[in-house]
């Protein structure tokens, strides 16, 4: 998609084009040029430069088909992550290797760095029965880990269907450090979505990801998607009063009033469209200390907590899909307090932390 650039923003295309013979092209969610909404279903196209078909795998179809593959020798993966497990861009990667395995045909994936850095790790693992795909295998949901590392596990853990395994090479980065942030290097910035704009949303995400999974606004139709939550119902002092007193590190609360708004160009409505809104936007003080999945968490227990009446979890219960576990949902619908996840989920970072070692490409 419109991330796979080289550092003079040349497309990897244009530049594969040098060297092979390229048949045709997939997609993943956001499009080929990553302008479409969240869950807007794109449909196949044609590359006018090249003249080649591009296969939309965010429509009615999510796994290449055996007649979009017929007659190719290799399928390359060049996406740039976001870092978190909900985002679909990696479950594309896992159901492309599995039919380059079903079909003998060699799978390469050209690795590029996890942008919130390789050494954090948070959240719970997925739990089998919460499989879906925003949220393909066992994994937390900020993993830490590059798509590189990733296809790795999935191929040598057999994730891949029936205990398949693909044909893998891997094309790890030079130079990049588990430490490493993508600001702080010399590759440009790309939005990996039409709302994360920077890296601090990207790293926010990995926690109000989670607010699609309720009637709270995230943000989006302002201008600080996914570092906001509010409603109309919904005080943000009092909100803020009781966040305040759970010391979460490396943030801080603003209280706003805010109308989300809909873009002329945008297909999705946002949240609570031209209603004004009362919550909190986060301020992040401190991106190495801030944790994501224990703010918005707090934010939503919160909320349920505060206005019982009001609150809602999506009808379909996205939000275990999301967070890969019923725990969150249940654990506010039984009164807990709004700090009691995080030390839940730590023995699955240790765990995960220690599991995922044999994997890693990068110190």
């Amino acid at each position: 998609n419109h991330t796979g650039v080289n550092e003079n923003l040349d497309r990897n295309t244009d530049l594969l084009s040098d060297f092979c013979n390229i048949s045709a092209l997939f997609s993943p969610e956001h499009g080929f040029f990553g302008s479409a909404q969240d869950g807007q279903k794109i449909n196949s196209s044609i590359d006018k430069r090249h003249l080649i078909p591009i296969h939309s795998l965010y429509g009615d179809i999510r796994k290449p088909t055996q007649e979009m593959v017929d007659g190719l020798d290799m399928l390359i993966y060049d996406i740039q992550d976001i870092g978190s497990r909900f985002y679909t861009y990696i479950s594309t990667l896992f159901l492309s290797m599995e039919i380059a395995s079903e079909c003998g045909i060699d799978f390469m994936v050209l690795d590029r760095p996890n942008p919130i850095s390789g050494i954090l790790v948070e959240g719970n693992i997925l739990e089998p029965e919460f499989q879906s795909f925003i949220g393909a295998h066992p994994i937390p949901v900020r993993h830490g880990m590059t798509v590189g590392e990733l296809s790795i596990m999935a191929n040598e853990m057999g994730w891949i269907k029936d205990m398949k395994r693909a044909n893998l090479t891997i094309i790890p980065m030079a130079n990049w450090k588990r430490s490493y942030w993508l600001d702080k290097s010399e590759h440009p910035w790309i939005n990996p979505h039409p709302e994360i704009r920077d890296i601090r949303t990207n790293l926010s995400y990995a926690g109000f990801g989670l607010i699609e999974g309720s009637n709270l606004n995230d943000g989006r139709g302002t201008d600080r998607p996914y570092m906001r939550a509010g409603a109309p119902w919904l005080s943000g002092f009092h909100l803020a009063e009781k966040l305040i007193k759970l010391d979460l590190p490396g943030v801080e609360f603003r209280v706003v009033e805010y109308i989300p708004r809909k873009k002329e160009a945008d297909k999705a409505v946002p949240l609570h469209v031209n209603k004004i809104c009362s919550g909190i936007d986060i301020l992040i003080t401190d991106p190495n200390r801030f944790d994501p999945l224990a703010t918005a968490t707090s934010i939503l227990i919160l909320a349920n907590q505060l206005y019982p009446k009001e609150f809602k979890w999506d009808e379909l219960n996205r939000i275990d899909m999301l967070f890969g576990h019923s725990q969150l949902r249940l654990f506010a619908a039984q009164g807990k307090p709004a700090n009691y996840l995080p030390p839940l989920w730590l023995k699955d970072v240790i765990k995960f932390n220690e599991f995922r070692q044999k994997f890693l490409i990068y110190e």
